[in-house]
């Protein structure tokens, strides 16, 4: 080894130190910065490594997902890790700029080109088309706790059912529109009956005295 080899060897021993690929093989997110242990390549391990993750965004990796980790100045007995993947559970197939946010049971936020659709791991979704429409698919069906709103017409394509009162500022029609209750009120308030009495005299009743 020559002398220049020699006088370097130290730096490039902290250089080759400094990065560190590896896998996850234990979890702790009791800790207030997330701790990971480490097996790193040629079977050295390493405990209660801290793991960044950006502001707002945390995650419990699976045991066996990959990470890439640091040691400042080369010294191995302190190092961070900046970034953990996991290759099993990545999603392909997205399109230039799309975003996915996911976990390992295909439950998904993917921001798409045209739109923005929720996946939870039983299918069901919401989906916001991006010009203005959206829809929703619960196959076991869908709770909403709150008192509710709609502005707009709401179109029922099954049976109604309401446990309480039903109030309406304005007509209420059945049969397709055909029937309504201000026609039946209507017809009520001023049908009459008519026929013969007992002496062989036509009759015509007044309209009923007690109106709806």
């Amino acid at each position: 080894m020559t002398d220049f080899a020699k006088l370097v060897a130290p730096y490039a021993r902290r250089l080759s130190n400094m990065i560190a690929r590896g896998t996850v093989t234990l979890v702790d997110a009791a800790t207030k910065m997330q701790s990971l242990q480490l097996r790193l390549l040629a079977g050295e391990s390493k405990d209660k490594v801290e793991h960044f993750e950006p502001y707002g965004f945390t995650s419990q990796p699976n045991p066996g997902a990959e990470c890439l980790a640091l040691f400042l100045d080369g010294d191995r007995s302190h190092g961070v890790v900046v970034c953990v993947a996991d290759r099993r559970y990545r999603v392909k197939g997205l399109t230039t700029g799309e975003v996915i946010l996911h976990d390992d049971q295909g439950q998904s936020v993917y921001l798409m080109r045209g739109g923005i659709r929720l996946t939870d791991k039983a299918g069901s979704t919401v989906q916001m088309n991006g010009d203005g429409s959206g829809e929703m698919t619960f196959a076991a069906g869908l709770t909403i706790n709150a008192n509710s709103k709609i502005v707009g017409t709401l179109e029922v394509t099954q049976n109604l059912t309401c446990d309480q009162t039903i109030t309406a500022a304005s007509d209420v029609a059945d049969q397709g529109g055909a029937k309504t209750m201000a026609g039946m009120r209507a017809t009520y308030n001023g049908h009459t009956h008519s026929g013969t009495d007992s002496h062989g005299d036509g009759f015509t009743t007044s309209p009923p005295n007690q109106q709806e």
